[in-house]
């Protein structure tokens, strides 16, 4: 297991700081938000250390989403946000892969998104496309 000495969520895991702690296996941990946008916000972070999704070897996130879905189940939300950022200018803050379970119980509470979404220019999308996709 990969970690860092600097970084607060390894030095939660660890035990160094202490959390509200929901979840714990080999591989992940779970826990409430201490700066929640709504109540029942907790963090789902795979024990292995890398800032960003493209850092963590795949096996150290398979449990991510089950384990995200179980919180949302045991806090009764019926709107949730699963949110993950990676990079300062996509919102991350702490460079240790985490995902946010965020209940939206009303418009007031929980994540508020802008989506300035566009239509795209269909043949500069097949061509993006069909260049992602040879990569993958």
């Amino acid at each position: 297991m990969a970690s860092s000495a600097s970084c607060i969520f390894c030095k939660i895991i660890k035990g160094d700081i202490p959390s509200f702690k929901l979840y714990e296996s080999a591989r992940v941990y779970a826990f409430m938000d201490i700066q929640p946008l709504s109540r029942g916000h907790a963090l789902v972070i795979p024990k292995f250390h890398g800032a960003k999704l493209t850092d963590i070897p795949d096996e150290d996130l398979t449990e991510i989403l089950p384990v995200a879905k179980k919180i949302a189940q045991a806090t009764g939300a019926k709107d949730f946000n699963i949110l993950q950022n990676n990079g300062r200018i996509a919102h991350q803050v702490v460079d240790h892969v985490h995902f946010h379970m965020i209940p939206k119980p009303n418009e007031e509470e929980g994540m508020s998104i802008g989506w300035p979404a566009k239509n795209a220019d269909m043949d500069q999308l097949k061509a993006y496309f069909e260049d992602v996709k040879s990569r993958m």
